[in-house]
């Protein structure tokens, strides 16, 4: 193969080297597909013959691409473009036409309108009291070596904040402040749990939390969950640790009645089981007020975890913890171990919302407008079955057993991001369905354009 039949050139009068001229023009042909998949170059010998460079030039050019996993050597054959290199570019104007389960996390394409949960809407951030909270953190002077615990100013406010918005009464000394929920179930997992022992997860439940718990080595044990929650009679009694989202169940949405919480912290005490209650958007109601969070019930059994990320944004990466006393200090030293900290910048723009008491009056106008969205889901998917639309940021369509996947991706052919019901199952599902998040749509009417779109395609014949 002694020539290409591309328009390469080297220019020596140009700044740049030879090789480095090459390299570029041979990416280029590879990324547009001008150069396909298993195709052949020539050796560097004739490339260079061709160009009239030295055999070095060319060398170079191909050692470069090599390493950047363009190119591929065969033994004994010569030099061919790898087969990820050539892969043809997609159309800006396209959406996927199935979404692998490896793309439900990733950001969607810039025009589509995304159902996914897990998201809350930022449009209404930019205010001058945010703007003036960041701007004055910045400021501040970091730790040399910072406190594991977080600010002493921002634990004191975030224990009154969370004392007056969901009822949980603790002194600053049982509050750690960390980079969200996850991070807190990360942290009390690597404090008290050791490689095989036995943690309770709702089943469906919170992928991530399962994600953390076994990457701590434990032994997930599903858990079953109805309308209302996890089912505390079915719950073993070897469980180091259970995991639970009381408030609002992660996905179904469900509301652990009291009776419930009495009894699951009866058995926690008889167990000797410690309860992790995931409280990740709490503060959003639409029927009552927002119920008391379970550690109220029953402080020494109880790990309470929240985040800002539903509240403000997940970028702000700050959230709390809260247990007894001696076992906050066991997560403190145990994360100083772990070099893990929470930046001291974020944690002052949110000790400066809570300090004004802009804070709160964001959360009570995010109250309405998450309200306002709830109702455009529930009316353009009136007539289904919808679950847990009383609370949070999303509710669930159920649908019967083999509907969501064909669901899924003509909705994606037309632009709408979805998540099923499926996925958060551990084992073999037991209930079918979407699962809408309204709280990243830009508008109420992209929203109620794609769950009309959702609609429609859940009652084609």
């Amino acid at each position: 193969m002694p020539t290409l039949d591309l328009p390469l050139t080297v220019d020596r009068s140009a700044g740049e080297p030879l090789n480095v001229q090459l390299t570029g023009q041979l990416r280029a042909a590879m990324k547009e597909g001008r150069l396909a998949a298993g195709e052949r170059l020539p050796s560097s010998r004739s490339l260079a013959g061709v160009l009239g460079v030295s055999r070095t030039v060319v060398t170079e050019a191909y050692e470069q691409l090599y390493a950047e996993g363009w190119l591929e050597g065969r033994h004994g054959s010569g030099t061919y473009v790898t087969e990820i290199a050539a892969a043809p570019p997609v159309r800006a104007d396209l959406v996927p036409t199935a979404l692998t389960p490896e793309s439900w996390e990733r950001p969607g394409r810039p025009g589509t309108l995304d159902l996914r949960p897990g998201v809350a809407w930022i449009g209404a951030l930019d205010t001058p009291a945010w703007r003036r909270a960041w701007r004055l953190a910045a400021t501040v002077a970091p730790a040399a070596r910072p406190d594991p615990h977080g600010l002493p100013g921002l634990r004191a406010l975030l224990a009154d904040y969370v004392r007056r918005s969901r009822g949980v009464a603790c002194a600053p000394e049982r509050l750690l402040v960390t980079r969200g929920s996850t991070n807190g179930l990360d942290l009390l997992a690597a404090t008290i749990l050791k490689p095989g022992d036995r943690v309770g997860v709702e089943d469906p439940g919170y992928r991530k939390a399962r994600s953390v718990l076994a990457a701590r080595g434990a032994d997930l044990v599903p858990c079953p969950v109805d309308e209302h929650g996890l089912i505390v009679d079915h719950l073993p009694d070897d469980l180091r640790l259970v995991y639970t989202t009381p408030s609002h169940q992660y996905p179904l949405g469900g509301v652990l009645p009291v009776p419930r919480r009495q009894a699951l912290l009866a058995w926690a005490r008889r167990t000797g089981t410690l309860i992790a209650e995931d409280d990740y958007d709490g503060e959003f109601r639409y029927d009552v007020a927002p119920l008391p969070a379970l550690y109220g019930l029953d402080p020494d059994v109880v790990v309470y975890l929240g985040t800002t990320a539903k509240i403000l944004t997940s970028d702000v990466g700050v959230g709390w913890l809260v247990a007894r006393p001696d076992l906050v200090e066991a997560i403190a030293r145990r994360r100083a171990d772990l070099n893990d900290r929470t930046a001291v910048v974020p944690q002052e723009a949110l000790r400066l919302l809570l300090e004004r008491g802009d804070l709160e009056r964001y959360v009570r106008r995010m109250r309405a407008e998450y309200a306002r969205r709830r109702t455009v889901v529930a009316e353009a998917l009136h007539g289904l079955r919808l679950r847990g639309d009383t609370a949070g940021l999303h509710l669930v369509v159920e649908l019967p057993a083999g509907r969501t996947e064909r669901v899924v991706r003509e909705a994606a052919e037309r632009g709408v991001l979805l998540d099923t019901l499926e996925r958060h199952h551990t084992g073999t599902p037991a209930a079918f369905g979407l699962v809408i998040g309204y709280g990243s749509a830009a508008n109420p009417t992209d929203l109620k354009t794609a769950c009309t779109l959702v609609r429609t395609l859940i009652t084609a014949p």
